[in-house]
């Protein structure tokens, strides 16, 4: 049986009669894993800051008009426990929870946690899903063979990624950082990537057609999107361990979120990285936030 927390501590505070499991449309899964931080610390605080801000966001979508978890319902389960787990161990954890919810039809969200997680979450969904897509939204490619030492690294995930998905199936967006290595990679196995400054500057920008346009043309029909908060500039998300500027504004991500899931299937969901800082709780309510305007948007 599985185990669901109440409406104390689930994702915004759903009273039982729309947070049961076996009622419930959409599950979220949290995945308090850290093992490999490059720079800031406190990614497995994440999911509960989130998890705890997300009582302060509204049920009502103004923009959908809608109340979806009176429509679907949402779960949320007890968080994964990694205990001394890690690299493979934590990753295997991860796959066979979320496999197990595909098994039983459920939209699967899995809240981290570090960066490492999303191998495995896509991993399930890519064996469940038939020519899946990855749209990642991040600042770093995260595309490195192996950092410090481990190829379990937040820094290769999209590298462990490509070893099961067509590399041509993965579109990054707001990425403002990687290695020689990594444009190389990216240049020769034919990654779609859009860059921040590019987006900024309207390089992608035609008569009618913007930069979304592009991002869904090289989307296939199955869509699992992997949300890396580093994506926005920290003026928005200071509370994630590796920040850069020139980062992508709410605006900016929701307008391609919009466009996606008018056109495409989305069949789940990661979202990582958030590092609460005691005292500020914009980032957390905003990861919150995102979580409700996916759900609102994709389902």
């Amino acid at each position: 049986m599985v185990k669901i927390l109440d409406s104390k501590h689930n994702f915004l505070g759903i009273e039982k009669q729309y947070s049961s499991f076996e009622t419930s449309r959409v599950v979220i899964v949290p995945a308090p894993y850290e093992h490999n931080p490059s720079y800031g610390t406190g990614s497995k605080k994440g999911p509960d800051a989130l998890l705890q801000a997300s009582h302060h966001v509204e049920l009502f979508d103004e923009e959908t008009k809608r109340e979806v978890y009176k429509e679907l319902g949402i779960a949320t389960v007890h968080p994964l426990n990694f205990a001394k787990k890690a690299d493979e161990d934590a990753l295997q954890l991860v796959y066979d929870a979320v496999y197990d919810l595909l098994q039983t039809h459920k939209y699967t969200v899995v809240l981290g946690g570090e960066h490492t997680i999303s191998s495995a979450v896509i991993a399930a969904h890519a064996k469940h899903f038939p020519r899946l897509s990855v749209l990642h939204f991040g600042a770093h490619s995260d595309l490195r063979m192996e950092h410090q030492g481990s190829k379990f690294s937040h820094a290769s995930t999209m590298a462990r990624v490509c070893e099961f998905i067509d590399p041509h199936n993965l579109v990054q967006v707001g990425i403002r950082a990687q290695s020689r290595e990594e444009a190389e990679y990216i240049r020769d196995r034919g990654i779609q990537v859009y860059y921040a400054h590019e987006i900024h500057r309207g390089a992608y920008t035609k008569v009618l057609k913007y930069w979304d346009d592009y991002v869904v043309e090289h989307l296939t029909d199955n869509i699992f999107i992997d949300f890396d908060l580093g994506v926005f500039d920290p003026c928005l998300m200071p509370a994630i361990g590796t920040p850069e500027p020139n980062g992508l504004l709410w605006e900016q991500i929701l307008q391609c979120l919009r466009k996606v899931t008018r056109k495409k299937n989305i069949v789940g969901c990661s979202l990582v990285e958030l590092s609460p800082i005691k005292g500020l709780h914009y980032p957390d309510v905003a990861a919150a936030k995102l979580i409700s305007k996916i759900l609102n948007y994709s389902l």
